[in-house]
Parts: C-alpha cells; structure tokens; sequence
C-alpha cells in the first residue's frame, strides 16, 4: 500500500458505529480487524521511515550537523503529516479494501 496516497482524514472525526458494524455484523470484530491492520500499517510505516533515516546516520558526532541536515528534517514532517495508521485503516474498511478470514480451531 502507498501511504503517500491516502485518502484518510488527517484529524480526527465521528464515526458512526452502525457503518464500522456493516462489514463483519459485529462492532468487536469490526474493532479487532480495525485495530490489527492499524498495527501492520504502522509496523510498515515505522520501518519505512528508519530506513530512509539510516540513509543519514551519522558516525560521528557533530552536533552542527544534526540540526542542519535539511533532508532528513523534510522526510521526518512528511511523516507526521500522514493520516494515523487508524485512519488509514477505517478508510480501507470502509472502502471495503479490508476482509475478515475467520479461522476456526
């Protein structure tokens, strides 16, 4: 999934639980899914960012260096400005991009 491409809302808004109950028939299973695919998204979004960030490691420690280094400034608040890994869940849901495998044991 592109995370740059999101269509999820970047604050927060009210959600009405009998739409987050439709694709599953059950509010707590809606809410698990929810909250699994929120934690994968940010799983991908936090190693997605520590690898452009390592790009700038440096092995020394120059303190001048740490608050000047331009780009790495850019890529961190292009990251905070993205949608929470909830959000981006929600709208996949409701976008019906999110399925439910149950598993029986």
């Amino acid at each position: 999934m592109s995370f740059k491409n999101s269509r999820a809302e970047r604050s927060t808004i009210t959600r009405d639980t009998v739409d987050l109950e439709r694709g599953t028939d059950n509010i707590y299973e809606s809410i698990v899914m929810l909250s699994k695919r929120a934690n994968q998204i940010n799983v991908d979004l936090k190693e997605e960012l520590t690898q452009k960030l390592q790009e700038f490691a440096s092995t020394t420690d120059n303190l001048e260096e740490i608050f000047e280094n331009r780009e790495q400034i850019e890529i961190s608040r292009f990251y905070e400005r993205l949608p929470k890994p909830t959000a981006m869940a929600i709208d996949e849901f409701e976008n019906g991009e999110l399925s439910i495998r149950a598993i029986e044991g």
